[in-house]
């Protein structure tokens, strides 16, 4: 676990684009900035300084989320210039995003980078459907909106109906639902990055 910390430099890569969800990008983008890592927060097409709209996710008794405008995310790195190999994890980003990131192979790849090799990998939400695209949950058990169980057991993994706060663990992935899981997700992630949570 040290020499995971120490010879990756503390950086991490995240998956985002236009109306990811507000704060499925937000608050794990600070919480891991503040533990120490640096973020390189990437969309396809687009380069370090642009901006991505987010939008906010609600629960308000619908059949479904409620969708409103979020902030604008300023991304902190390039595309084009992600080399998988200098990461020490990976997180993708819940929202509507991933319907279209999915469709990108470089994505794609990167996704896998990091699944083969058993490198530490959060996904929440919708987020999953970048990782049921990449063909990564073959025999994984795994959790994510539930809207997205249909293509999580089309894709070989197995779906863990969970409650919106909590998070799964196998092996190197680490799930959730959506963001009220944030507190468990991350401390999830963060574990397998071999960093130590008080509780």
């Amino acid at each position: 676990m040290k020499s995971l910390w120490a010879l990756k430099m503390k950086k991490l890569l995240m998956l985002a684009g236009d109306f990811s969800e507000d704060y499925e990008i937000m608050v794990p983008f600070q919480a891991l900035e503040a533990v120490g890592f640096g973020v390189d927060v990437v969309c396809p097409g687009k380069t370090a300084g642009d901006l991505v709209k987010t939008a906010i996710h609600d629960f308000e008794g619908d059949q479904t989320y409620t969708e409103k405008p979020g902030h604008l995310f300023r991304l902190t790195a390039s595309f084009r210039d992600v080399d998988p190999g200098r990461y020490a994890g990976l997180y993708v980003t819940g929202g509507r995003a991933p319907e279209y990131l999915r469709l990108d192979p470089a994505v794609l790849q990167i996704v896998r980078f990091f699944m083969v090799r058993d490198l530490p990998v959060a996904a929440i939400c919708h987020g999953i459907q970048i990782l049921t695209a990449a063909d990564v949950v073959r025999g994984r058990r795994l959790t994510a909106y539930p809207a997205v169980a249909p293509e999580v057991a089309l894709a070989g993994g197995v779906f863990a109906a969970l409650q919106p706060h909590e998070a799964l663990v196998d092996r190197n992935l680490a799930t959730a639902p959506a963001w009220p899981a944030h507190p468990a997700l991350l401390r999830e992630f963060l574990r397998l990055l071999g960093v130590s949570v008080l509780h």
